[in-house]
């Protein structure tokens, strides 16, 4: 089930990539558990339970608040039921036009076919920076 599981991972990337936000979330489970990293902006509602939680809580605010912000996924690791993505982050806070590209890694737990946890690490001074609060 493992190379399924980098599949499917790998198809939440793209299809967010693509702006096709319905095909992400339809590879979450409805009781997905999200987590930011610590110190992340948007970790002030970790941690987020279900998709709509992660669609208002991250993915609203990292539209409007950042212009051109996206992931470049570098790297799938396989560990079976677990996925982790090594890649960066990019984008321009729009409050300060300031950029960013800080190292991010993402851990995806799978079950049954569906996204059940998430966890971000990031570089989040870089965030910071780049934010204008620090």
């Amino acid at each position: 089930m493992s190379a399924e599981n980098v599949t499917l991972v790998k198809g939440i990337y793209h299809s967010l990539a693509a702006g096709d936000v319905a095909a992400a979330v339809a590879a979450m489970s409805p009781a997905i558990e999200w987590n930011e990293a610590e110190n992340f902006p948007y970790a002030d509602g970790n941690p987020y339970i279900g998709p709509e939680a992660i669609l208002g809580g991250v993915f609203a605010r990292l539209a409007s608040e950042w212009d051109g912000f996206h992931v470049e996924p570098e790297q799938f690791l396989d560990a079976g039921d677990t996925v982790v993505v090594i890649g960066r982050y990019a984008g321009s806070w729009r409050a300060t036009g300031a950029a960013m590209n800080p190292q991010a890694a993402h851990i995806w737990t799978l079950a049954d076919g569906k996204v059940v946890r998430f966890q971000q690490l990031v570089d989040t001074l870089a965030v910071a920076r780049a934010m204008g609060t620090a």
